[in-house]
């Protein structure tokens, strides 16, 4: 059953005005009632499954925010982003060619995060590598498919939560199906079965599986640094079986009472701002000797948080 995520009444409507008067309060009532509701994102469930903990600090507990800090990759990626988002934008005649393309890159270039001015140049370096080879690419390639959207920001009422997501690109392909592109700006190659095994994949195909029923929709990483890329499509029984999923998920997340949660050292703690937070707790057991950051994958090791997930990152 799909539930929409917002009530309106038509103008043309033939209802008595005192009917339609009572209906457009109902309207209202509704509507505020949904916009009153918790709202979970794919980086928020990632998060969470990664590290309960890292979860409390981001989004639950105010206080942390003063510990995080400017990440360069966050900065490199947003800003191949917003490059990608103009060249692929039919509304924006601006970013056509490679050459605007990389003056788009030094107009929204992002200098948080870097350690220093060297640091920064490279990585500036990089991303002109990277625009000059995607734009190139496509350009030479046959038009098979049209741009739908950029940076598509969808919803989906799932009953105790809306699940909101925002998508990277949509191209509408030549047989009506749809097809999701993510961009991946730190990767440099990537399978059908990781975009399969995709959390955040997963969910984009569902919000617009929603908001298309009518269409057959796929989800395409695109590792930016090399142009490969790889794609997964979900059959509807799948699509249903991860909703529900989510729907136990997302339950759990808003219950959960995360100022009880206990600290413990997992790898990705050594990338983490939060962790001179979780120090702080008597039963963090830190190795001596922490494993280089960002070892074990996003998600660090597989804990029990993650096995609720049939697809957890």
């Amino acid at each position: 059953m799909n539930v929409p995520t917002e009530f309106s009444l038509s103008k043309s409507s033939s209802l008595p005005n005192s009917t339609r008067r009572s209906l457009a309060e109902s309207i209202t009532w509704f509507n505020s009632l949904l916009a009153s509701k918790p709202t979970l994102s794919p980086t928020k469930i990632s998060t969470y499954l990664a590290c309960p903990l890292k979860y409390r600090w981001t989004y639950v507990d105010e206080r942390a925010r003063w510990f995080l800090k400017s990440k360069r990759y966050f900065s490199f990626g947003a800003t191949l982003h917003k490059v990608l988002q103009r060249f692929h934008d039919r509304a924006d005649v601006g970013v056509a060619t490679t050459y605007q393309a990389l003056g788009a890159l030094e107009e929204n270039w992002l200098d948080a995060g870097y350690s220093s001015a060297q640091e920064m140049q490279e990585a500036l370096g990089d991303g002109k590598e990277i625009i000059s080879a995607y734009v190139d690419r496509e350009l030479a390639l046959p038009t098979t498919a049209k741009t739908k959207y950029v940076e598509k920001l969808l919803k989906i009422d799932l009953g105790p939560y809306i699940l909101v997501g925002r998508l990277d690109r949509v191209d509408e392909c030549d047989d009506g199906s749809l097809e999701i592109v993510d961009y991946k700006s730190g990767r440099l190659a990537v399978s059908d079965d990781e975009v399969a095994g995709d959390l955040a994949m997963s969910c984009y195909q569902l919000l617009l599986k929603h908001l298309h029923p009518e269409c057959t929709v796929k989800a395409t990483i695109l590792a930016l640094k090399t142009g490969n890329k790889a794609s997964y499509s979900m059959s509807d029984v799948e699509l249903e079986e991860f909703r529900c999923d989510l729907i136990v998920l997302g339950t759990e997340i808003l219950h959960r009472d995360f100022f009880e949660a206990a600290p413990r050292w997992k790898p990705i703690c050594g990338d983490c701002d939060f962790t001179v937070l979780c120090r702080r707790h008597q039963d963090f057991d830190e190795p001596l000797t922490s494993p280089p950051a960002g070892e074990g994958g996003p998600g660090g090791d597989r804990t029990h948080d993650q096995a609720v997930m049939s697809r957890s990152l």
